[in-house]
């Protein structure tokens, strides 16, 4: 596992439009996920000692936001070939467990991550209804075996989003495990810490 941040893609950014497929091979459209106030896309995966942290947070973090119009979804974009415990039908299986309340989809050419810029496991990106980003970075301050995970960045993000104000002012880069890339598929970006 090597420790990596987020790139930080530049606010106002338009989603990038894909359609993946869960682990189960049904095809989901990221616009079509968005609520009517927007969308949180999160890039995690099975194995990542980081999302296994957070993982307890993450299901009522997807009820909670779909409650306020913000819709949810989680991609995983690892290389199942050399990282098997990530691949789709493990996802599904996890997916289940986990009781996650929003769709868990497979970037299986990696063309998703590279779209957001996405670097490492977990690694969140807000749109607005415009589907704009109002934020990327990370989920709270906690990290495995250091503090509870509550969400309180995204949480906060999210509150600014519903009531109309600007994003928040200071957006810290997510960390966490680097994304799996397969060999020769690196994005520019790409870097070990």
């Amino acid at each position: 596992m090597a420790r990596t941040y987020s790139t930080m893609l530049a606010l106002g950014t338009p989603m990038p439009g894909f359609t993946l497929p869960d682990g189960e091979g049904r095809p989901h459209t990221l616009a079509d996920l968005a609520g009517n106030r927007g969308l949180l896309v999160a890039f995690i995966c099975n194995h990542c000692p980081y999302v296994k942290h957070i993982n307890p947070v993450l299901a009522p973090l997807g009820a909670q936001l779909a409650e306020v119009g913000v819709g949810m979804v989680a991609i995983s974009s690892n290389d199942v070939e050399n990282y098997p415990d990530d691949a789709p039908l493990l996802m599904a299986r996890h997916a289940a467990e986990q009781r996650y309340t929003f769709p868990y989809l497979y970037d299986e050419t990696q063309d998703a991550a590279k779209a957001f810029g996405a670097a490492c496991t977990p690694d969140f990106y807000l749109f607005d209804a415009q589907l704009k980003l109002v934020y990327r970075g990370q989920f709270d301050t906690s990290r495995p075996n250091l503090g509870v995970p509550t969400g309180q960045d995204i949480q906060r993000a999210v509150s600014a989003l519903v009531d109309g104000k600007p994003p928040l002012a200071e957006q810290i880069p997510s960390m966490g495990c680097n994304i799996k890339w397969k060999a020769g598929n690196e994005p520019d970006y790409f870097q070990l810490h």
